[in-house]
């Protein structure tokens, strides 16, 4: 029976082979190169927002604690919305009348809330809880960054499940003392510490388990 193919057809099939095999290749690497890219995870990227809220200025320029807005986050999962009635609190005196504060005094008149832009929000088959959280030491600034140097907010890290991982492997990296929680700018230095000798003891103190099931997060 006569060949049906050229014997360079042999060398054709070898190249076509492997040549997919680095396309393959070559084609996991840059979609991982996407989704870890700020286009994808929208780190470091600013959102656009009703009112241009400064974290910044009321935080490390007037000193507004966190839980002055967020007021759910140390006994619930979510932080909480500030709602309008919160703003006015101080804005129904301080620039009362500035135009960049138009849509809240019409959220305050219309009873209707500010369509805020979420800057982290996780997916739904993601389990979050706030309030487990600050109970165990973990500071706003582990995840949120330095909101206090913000004059605009953004994503500080990723929140992909390797890096909420790398906390969940090895908390006493990165918990700290429960009452320094809400300070953005402290360190174990500045009680006379490192993190790794005060981590290892509040992972005892506050019976801190390393949780890596699945379940954990996914519910």
């Amino acid at each position: 029976m006569p060949q049906a193919f050229h014997r360079s057809m042999n060398a054709f099939s070898r190249a076509t082979i492997f040549g997919a095999l680095f396309v393959l290749a070559g084609i996991g690497w840059m979609l991982s190169i996407y989704f870890r890219s700020s286009y994808a995870t929208q780190k470091g990227v600013f959102r656009d927002q009703p009112v241009q809220f400064s974290h910044e200025h009321h935080v490390a320029g007037l000193g507004i604690d966190c839980r002055f807005c967020h007021t759910t986050v140390e006994t619930g999962p979510f932080a909480g919305i500030p709602p309008t009635q919160t703003c006015m609190q101080c804005h129904s005196q301080v620039w009362k009348d500035s135009p960049k504060l138009a849509p809240v005094r019409d959220s305050y008149a219309s009873g209707k809330s500010i369509p805020w832009t979420r800057v982290y929000d996780l997916p739904d088959f993601a389990y979050f809880n706030h309030s487990i959280h600050v109970q165990k030491g973990v500071a706003c600034v582990t995840c949120h960054g330095r909101v206090d140097k913000m004059p605009l907010t953004y994503k500080a890290h990723t929140m992909q499940m390797e890096w909420c991982l790398e906390c969940h492997r090895n908390p006493q990296d990165f918990i700290g003392p429960r009452d320094k929680v809400f300070a953005t700018d402290w360190t174990p230095a500045m009680d006379h510490t490192t993190q790794a000798e005060l981590g290892m003891k509040l992972v005892d103190k506050y019976h801190v388990n390393s949780l890596t099931n699945c379940s954990t997060c996914h519910r």
